[in-house]
């Protein structure tokens, strides 16, 4: 072993030892067995410790190539290599020797080489090192350690960078994980097989954590991505990875109105627009929407001025001439017509001559006699105006008569030029016919006044002017008459009641009833309504367990899902589910409109531990940049709170909407409904228009009723409702209307009625309802009455159309074709779809999905996938893109995005587009293609045997 010299002694004192210590050092470390002797002495200047000028540095062994290490000292005596503790043998170094001729110093440079066998050799705790120690007359100096590695680089990445599709100006993150490797990878990104620099882009950061980040996306950035990792050993390159970046498309604004393409008369007129703003591209989404949007326009026609008939000649003035004049009124010349041709004025003598032209007076004649003619014919033309007068009013009396039959009385004539007038229906004479109970006496102190159109709304309003009353009117009902011009429904204009309650006529109260209005033989109108549910009936119940189930109202869109598991075991409740059918405890606050019913669902104190989902349906027609809809919920004092809007985040509900139905997933019961606050003036409600007939006590009359109603299938059996205690049948399909917040009336008029066959009432033809009437009639169904009479009783069949416009907005047509004889008439069904049948369906029968095929699921796709195809994708396919926190909070999130997919999917029955779904992610190990043939497990079935399914 090498003793090295005392490194504090001074010169003076251990100079001779440290040069025999140094010799005997020497001589021990070079050994004997080669019989080699060093010199004893080296000179060197005295006093001087060993200075490296170059010491070893840290080295990689590429292949198997060695590596040399070499250090430079002065002054230096001799150096040495000591590598992992051990003094490597003389005969592996290489060492020369030079002066300093500044200093005159000896400087001496070591060379040793270290192979690959040595390194993989060495099994210590820290990697393979060596170290120079030179020594001096003054002592010995060491230098750093320079570790040898062997350098290599594996061949595939820890993480490949994935492709990615994303919008214009999103975020694009491409992840690079390099492989393993020493010394460690330098990573570079390629774009196309070109270089990336991010230091010339500062949209570009590649400095974190290997990954490349776009801040955002710009159409440039599409292309193949490549992550390159480099040492000094190989290069390795990445797979490539495909970026899009899409555009959506985006409408133009729209084009001026063509005009209207005809030049008389009712025609349409269009405009459009186009998707290119953008267009869309790389996969963008197109516009949603409509390119083209058409009105109806009327070109109004020229018409040309006709002479009235003549007036009577005047009185024969002192001139011995009397006049006669006629006005261009029949009709007056509109729209550029021409006006009349020819005199609107006559005269010509009235004395047969007697008086000359010049006006001299004749000489048989005298002054006196002449001015007694003239007293004679003023007082003739007085007279002859008496009498016409009473002619005048005896006609307008006996018309009057002659009209009763009717009950109406017309005041004010500007209803004939197409004004919209208020009026009365007055009760018929005692006595008459048509009385439902003609012993009754009238009460002449009795009268109900109404004001507009005959648009009703309120329940009682629907009692007094249906067919008993409105075409056929009671004995204590008297009607007056007022004049108005284009009368609209306000609010405020409510009928005024005035009158005392006799028994056998209309009750009031809440319990009003139908029972003194006997219509003849109405029993086979009744027969496609017999079957469905009253207003009381808007209630159901259910008995449910741990498997859950599936709670109907009939014929109402409304559902609750209760998923398997939300009711611990062993344990069985009682849900209930009701809809508020009187007015709507939500009062609306400014613009705010009540789109949906009330819907309670309880107990209110029962606990669910996976969020059930229940199924409200709406009238919004959709669209988030013109509705803001939002979820409320009643609390225990009666007041509204809300919960969420349908576009927020929430990590506590969720709510799916659909284009008629809203999916809320909750975890509370109570009484929940949508509420819509326009945001522009597109905001479109969807109401449900329908028309009604049926025969009145009169057998030569009929009675439409058409209604616009929210389109809610719960508003809609209301409306059925109804007309089932009226006898009413209905006579086309109902018809969807979008109803704009435009603030403009709606219009309801009938047209083509055949003539010589069938008259209309008078002024009922056309009638128009307030815009505030329509866009809040929530819970009361708004309809309009018309009265029809046959010229005889062999016309059965009615054919005419009903016009029911928004003005400046949309326009439905309903075709009635029918006949008035109950044995001819065809049965149009009220509902599509039919549910009443099973309102409470318990186990696995309730569910689209069966249970052992909804665990396989579960289980492949909540794990995580890193390449993200897991419940997220699955979301994602089921067109469920948005507020994904709330999914993430869950237990079992694809759980959660199936019993959403159950209860959206709840009429249709398909299993095929689930089951594409699962196809297109590609993740499952598992054959999923049965879904679509879905069988029961051992679970399923025993549940089925025990509840007798």
């Amino acid at each position: 072993m090498l003793v090295q010299p005392l490194e504090n002694s001074s010169p003076t004192q251990t100079s001779c030892r440290q040069r025999r210590l140094c010799s005997h050092a020497l001589f021990n470390f070079a050994g004997a067995d080669n019989g080699e002797v060093l010199p004893e002495s080296i000179p060197s200047a005295p006093g001087t410790l060993p200075h490296f000028i170059e010491e070893p540095d840290d080295a990689y062994i590429i292949k198997s190539n060695p590596i040399a290490l070499r250090c430079k000292a002065r002054p230096a005596m001799q150096i040495f290599f000591k590598c992992n503790g051990e003094w490597v043998h003389q005969n592996e170094h290489v060492s020369e020797e030079s002066l300093d001729e500044s200093s005159g110093l000896k400087v001496r440079e070591v060379f040793i080489n270290v192979t690959r066998q040595q390194v993989e050799d060495f099994h210590g705790p820290e990697d393979y090192w060596c170290q120079c120690v030179a020594w001096s007359h003054l002592g010995t100096s060491k230098s750093r350690k320079a570790s040898v590695r062997i350098a290599y680089l594996r061949k595939n990445f820890e993480q490949d960078p994935q492709g990615r599709e994303v919008p214009i100006e999103g975020m694009i993150v491409l992840h690079c994980r390099p492989p393993e490797g020493v010394p460690a990878a330098e990573v570079e990104w390629l774009k196309n097989e070109e270089p990336i620099d991010s230091e010339q882009d500062e949209n570009i950061d590649t400095r974190a954590d290997h990954n490349l980040i776009i801040r955002q996306a710009r159409l440039s950035d599409s292309g193949n991505y490549t992550c390159m990792a480099a040492n000094i050993v190989a290069k390795r390159r990445s797979l490539s990875a495909t970026v899009v970046v899409y555009v959506n498309g985006g409408w133009s604004s729209w084009t001026e109105w063509s005009a209207c393409n005809v030049r008389c008369g009712r025609g349409w007129q269009k405009r459009s627009r186009t998707c290119t703003n953008p267009a869309p591209l790389n996969g963008g989404a197109f516009c949603e929407g409509m390119s083209v949007q058409k009105i109806t326009c009327t070109s109004l026609c020229p018409v040309d001025g006709s002479w009235e008939v003549w007036s009577e000649w005047s009185v024969c003035s002192p001139e011995c001439e009397h006049l006669r004049i006629r006005e261009c009124t029949a009709p007056p010349p509109r729209n550029g017509g021409k006006f009349c041709e020819g005199l609107s004025q006559e005269s010509e003598n009235c004395t047969d001559g007697l008086c000359i032209l010049d006006k001299k007076p004749l000489h048989e004649i005298k002054p006196q006699s002449i001015e007694n003619a003239s007293d004679i014919a003023l007082y003739s033309g007085l007279g002859a105006a008496v009498v016409a007068v009473a002619v005048l009013v005896i006609g307008v009396t006996l018309y009057r008569r002659s009209q009763s039959d009717y009950g109406v009385d017309v005041i004010d004539s500007s209803a004939l030029t197409g004004g919209f007038q208020t009026f009365n229906f007055k009760t018929v004479r005692q006595g008459n016919s048509l009385l439902l109970n003609s012993a009754m006496q009238p009460d002449l102190t009795v009268s109900r006044t109404y004001s507009g159109p005959i648009c009703l709304q309120d329940p009682l309003d629907k009692e007094l002017m249906t067919e008993s009353s409105l075409f056929n009117p009671l004995s204590d009902i008297k009607v007056k008459v007022q004049s108005s011009f284009m009368v609209s429904l306000g609010v405020s204009e409510r009928p005024e009641y005035h009158g005392k309650n006799h028994s056998g006529t209309f009750p009031h109260g809440n319990n009003r009833s139908f029972t003194t209005v006997h219509p003849r033989n109405k029993t086979p109108y009744l027969q496609n309504l017999s079957s469905l549910p009253t207003r009381t009936e808007l209630r159901t119940t259910g008995v449910f367990g741990h498997l859950g189930g599936r709670l109907v109202m009939p014929n109402t869109g409304v559902s609750l899902l209760i998923p398997h598991g939300a009711i611990p075991e062993e344990k069985s409740w009682e849900i209930y589910m009701s809809i508020n059918q009187g007015e709507p405890s939500l009062q609306s606050d400014g613009s705010e409109v009540l789109l949906s019913p009330e819907v309670t669902c309880g107990p209110p104190d029962m606990m669910v531990t996976t969020p059930f989902a229940l199924t409200i349906p709406h009238c919004a027609d959709v669209s988030s940049e013109h509705w803001n809809i939002h979820l409320k919920k009643r609390t225990q004092q009666g007041t509204w709170e809300e919960v969420m809007s349908v576009e927020d985040e929430s990590t506590s509900c969720y709510c799916l909407l659909d284009p008629f139905a809203c999916h809320v997933l909750l975890d509370s019961f109570g009484t929940y409904a949508l509420t819509g606050e326009p945001i522009t003036d597109c905001a479109v409600k969807q109401l449900k228009v329908a028309v009604f007939g049926c025969m009145s006590c009169n057998s030569l009359d009929y009675n439409l009723r058409v209604y616009c109603v929210d389109n809610t299938p719960c508003a809609f059996q209301e409306v059925v409702s109804d007309e089932r205690h009226q006898g009413g049948q209905l006579l086309e399909e109902p018809k969807l209307l979008h109803f704009k917040g435009n603030t403009f009336s709606l219009q309801i008029s009938v047209l083509d009625i055949p003539p010589f066959l069938w008259r209309i009432k008078p002024f009922t033809a056309c009638q128009e309802v307030p815009f505030s009437r329509v866009w809040c009639s929530n819970w009361q169904p708004l309809h309009c009455a018309f009265s029809l009479e046959r010229y005889t009783p062999t016309t059965t069949q009615l054919s005419c159309k009903i016009c029911i416009r928004q003005l400046k907005g949309h326009e439905q047509i309903l075709q009635v074709q029918t006949s008035i004889l109950e044995s001819e008439r065809e049965t149009i069904t009220f509902f599509a779809q039919e549910d009443s049948a099973f309102p409470a369906q318990t186990g696995p029968r309730a569910f689209k999905i069966p249970y052992s095929i909804r665990q396989r699921i579960c289980a492949t796709f909540d794990t995580p996938n890193a390449k993200g195809k897991d419940w997220q994708m699955l979301a994602q396919k089921n067109s469920i893109n948005r507020n994904l926190s709330y999914f993430a909070t869950q237990s079992s999130p694809s759980a959660v995005i199936l019993n959403l997919w159950e209860a959206r999917h709840q009429h249709d029955g398909d299993l095929d587009s689930l089951a594409c779904a699962l196809e297109e992610i590609g993740r499952t190990h598992t054959k999923l293609s049965n879904i679509t043939e879905p069988q029961l497990d051992e679970t399923d079935f025993n549940y089925s045997r025990q509840n007798g399914l």
